[in-house]
């Protein structure tokens, strides 16, 4: 069985904490888009672990890990990450791959990234990392696979400060290299999950162009980055928060006004750890945007939604979620293309009440105060899409399952 786990909103939705769990059921945990931008963080006991570019799986000893098609992959980060994994005892040996096809990022793209977005009249407020330019570079036809790396003309032909940068890791990448539509073929039985990065608001064409990351973060990239054809995946997973953040530039529509709402917003942000994990900058928040959820599940064909951070609203008397836009003197119902017309939108809210309990107590949904029951099963019907996990605290066991993904 082939399961994909996508963000539903604009990334940093718990995707990370989400496919650990899941893992625990797969034997091959595949990460399909995106590079060192994405910043997954895994709670384990008293351990907290930040990945950019190793699929969360790599905890569990017997599972196997791969950077698929459609990442971009900075060698550095990568072996970095590798080692901070080995000093804290995670042994990875034979356990992480690369696809043959995925793209390499070079020192030179960051430089290049950050100038061009310093240059922007209105900056995207990219990672710096140099994701877009290697995405650019790959668009172009000028990008380097870890295929190419043992290509002696093509290798032959790239400046000579990207050759001495790739000289101490090419054969390392090579190494861990695979076919991975043979491999996943030759193992067309086994368990496998796929890892998204960002979300569907910042793919490339489904979000809200042009603040957007580069690569595919909607459920399709999984077919495309893990080298499989669409009618091999199984089921769509979409990770959603109960309420909404986005790090950058670009829009939020039910983004807490900074005047009247501030110190709900300063709750949020604080009680939800809403800081880049990549970047550390603070990430902006707003209320759970219901439009661009349904927009979501309607564009990835998903099965089941996820609901993370539910937990950070335990003590408010009560919440609101955005069911609608109102922009100029029309109320809108579906998520706009028009970034300008987004910038413009302006939230309709419905109130819930509040719960005033710790979620994190319950042991299944049933032990769930009944506002909390309430809020969940509005949400499944405004988007006509079953709530089928609910995280309510960082720790894998603080996680309720009402139906199991890896059930036909």
């Amino acid at each position: 069985m082939k399961v994909v786990v996508i963000g539903a909103q604009w990334g940093d939705e718990g995707k990370g904490k989400i496919v650990d769990y899941l893992a625990n059921e797969a034997q091959i945990i595949v990460r399909f888009s995106g590079g060192a931008n994405a910043g997954h963080t895994i709670v384990i006991g008293n351990e907290e672990y930040a990945l950019h570019l190793i699929p969360s799986g790599i905890f569990y000893p017997d599972k196997t890990v791969i950077l698929g098609a459609g990442m971009v992959i900075d060698p550095a980060a990568l072996f970095s990450e590798l080692d901070m994994l080995k000093d804290r005892g995670i042994d990875t040996t034979g356990r992480v791959f690369i696809s043959d096809r995925a793209h390499v990022v070079l020192p030179r793209y960051i430089g290049v990234d950050r100038d061009r977005d310093a240059a922007r009249k209105k900056p995207i407020g990219t990672t710096g990392r140099g994701i877009g330019i290697a995405y650019s570079m790959k668009s172009e036809r000028d990008g380097i696979r870890v295929a190419d790396l043992g290509w002696k003309e093509k290798m032959d032909g790239l400046e000579k400060a990207d050759r001495d940068f790739l000289a101490p890791y090419r054969e390392r990448l090579l190494a861990m290299s695979v076919d991975l539509c043979a491999y996943l073929a030759h193992r067309k039985n086994s368990q496998v999950l796929f890892e998204g990065a960002q979300g569907t608001l910042l793919d490339l064409d489904l979000g809200t162009y042009p603040y957007v990351s580069s690569g595919m973060s909607c459920a399709a990239g999984a077919a495309i980055g893990g080298c499989v054809g669409p009618r091999a995946l199984d089921r769509v997973l979409g990770v959603f928060k109960a309420y909404s953040t986005r790090v950058g530039n670009g829009p939020l529509p039910s983004e807490f006004d900074p005047g009247s709402e501030d110190e709900l917003c300063r709750f949020v942000r604080d009680t939800g750890r809403e800081y880049g994990v990549t970047t550390g900058r603070p990430r902006r928040c707003g209320y759970l945007d219901l439009v661009s959820l349904r927009y979501a599940c309607l564009t990835n064909s998903i099965d089941s939604l996820v609901m993370t951070h539910l937990d950070v609203y335990d003590t408010l008397e009560e919440i609101k979620a955005c069911i609608a836009y109102r922009i100029g003197d029309r109320v809108v119902e579906n998520f706009p293309a028009s970034v300008q017309e987004l910038d413009r939108a302006r939230p309709v809210l419905r109130t819930f009440p509040g719960w005033k309990r710790p979620l994190s107590q319950a042991l299944a949904y049933e032990e769930f105060p009944v506002a909390a029951m309430e809020y969940i099963e509005f949400i499944e019907r405004f988007c006509e899409t079953s709530i089928d996990i609910v995280s309510v605290g960082y720790d894998r066991k603080e996680t309720i399952i009402r139906r199991s993904p890896w059930t036909r």
